[in-house]
């Protein structure tokens, strides 16, 4: 690990969250398959099964960015001990109704309350970095990058992690494992109060919340675009293995896809950076694009894995400044919730992207589908752009406030 990383976990308290944070969000990368492969192993339906997922993925969306705001008016130890344990309760249900081939219509209920319940826990770790590193702003970039090759990570481990419980143990054990890490890294991440952002009451004139900022009007579609772009890289690539015979390997042209984005975000982490955020957002977004071409050229799946790991170079550079803007845009007292607005905006366009891409799998085959992610990333690219003043404006305001 180079110094600054190594600089970076010194820093008193912060390996206890990080560990906490790790454990925690290994679920953000195995409910949807661990739902995927329990429905439909009880259904029989895989149509059932996606339809379950994608209610988890759309209360999600709603409900992470609520118990982030009351994290920060209330503190995160007082939300997140009630609200995992409504979470792990509401997945035993989800299994239990599953196992006991009760109607169909209570999964969804169930899928439901563990979506309102799900916290989108990355967004409180890096909330804790801003807190514990706030006489050391600078810095955080650092702390971005090294929570996005923790992201890689789990994208990496915990889908094969969940497939084989799935498959060989029981077909709801990938899901009740998610549920377990859940509940342990949030308890975890609870019971540090030294880390933990001291809770910040609501400022008057805020009541409409983030979305009164107008970078955060413009970054949250982008994030959006980037979560559709995950999304349909994963199903276009599943299905380019597939069709080139290699379905097996799948999983490994995937993993050089994250391989490449946790490479960057190591290498843009140890960096010291001049240029502001927003320059650097942009730029980020404008290779992103760049790099979705060659997949729609390449016709061999090692050439493609070759391809896809220079593809994800750009993924990092432009996750991290993003989360930059919103610490920097964003009141201290609005911080978690902005966090966890943008993230869960990648989770639901994730669902979004795999879904448009899997119907033209379908209609035109895999060659096409990279069509998909590459014409999120020039809608991403263009939303960035025409926000471009705002996000800047927004940016210098902030910094002349805080010198």
């Amino acid at each position: 690990m180079t110094s600054p990383y190594r600089e970076l976990l010194s820093v008193p308290g912060a390996r206890l969250f990080v560990a906490a944070g790790f454990v925690g969000r290994m679920s953000m990368s195995m409910v949807g398959i661990g739902i995927v492969l329990l429905v439909s192993a009880v259904t029989g339906s895989y149509g059932i099964a996606g339809a379950v997922t994608a209610t988890l993925c759309v209360a999600y969306a709603a409900g992470a960015p609520l118990s982030a705001r009351f994290a920060d008016r209330y503190g995160q130890h007082r939300v997140l001990v009630p609200v995992v344990l409504a979470n792990t309760a509401s997945f035993g249900l989800l299994i239990a109704f599953a196992e006991m081939d009760l109607p169909v219509w209570t999964l969804f209920v169930a899928a439901a309350a563990a979506g309102l319940s799900q916290v989108s826990l990355g967004a409180w770790v890096r909330a804790r970095w801003a807190y514990v590193l706030r006489d050391t702003p600078a810095r955080m970039h650092t702390a971005y990058s090294f929570e996005s090759v923790v992201d890689e990570c789990i994208f990496v481990t915990g889908p094969m992690l969940v497939t084989v419980l799935s498959t060989s143990v029981h077909p709801a054990a990938g899901l009740g494992a998610a549920a377990a890490c859940t509940l342990a890294g949030c308890l975890a991440l609870a019971g540090q109060r030294a880390t933990e952002p001291p809770p910040r009451p609501r400022e008057p004139g805020t009541g409409g919340g983030v979305w009164r900022n107008p970078g955060i009007v413009v970054i949250t579609p982008v994030f959006l675009m980037l979560g559709m772009v995950f999304g349909a890289i994963d199903v276009g690539g599943v299905a380019f293995a597939e069709e080139e015979g290699h379905k097996a390997l799948a999983g490994v042209l995937l993993g050089c896809y994250a391989l490449g984005s946790g490479a960057a975000a190591l290498w843009y982490g140890a960096r010291h950076w001049r240029s502001p955020l927003s320059r650097r957002f942009l730029a980020g977004l404008g290779l992103l694009m760049a790099g979705l071409i060659p997949p729609v050229l390449v016709g061999n799946l090692y050439l493609m894995m070759f391809v896809v790991f220079f593809s994800g170079l750009a993924i990092s550079p432009t996750i991290i400044p993003g989360f930059g803007l919103v610490e920097r845009l964003v009141p201290q007292g609005m911080l978690t919730e902005g966090l966890a607005l943008v993230s869960t905006s990648v989770g639901l366009g994730v669902a979004v992207g795999s879904s448009v891409s899997g119907r033209v799998v379908d209609a035109q085959g895999s060659r096409a589908a990279f069509l998909v992610p590459l014409g999120c990333a020039v809608v991403a690219a263009a939303v960035g752009l025409a926000g471009a003043r705002a996000m800047s404006k927004r940016e210098l305001s902030s910094r002349s406030l805080a010198e």
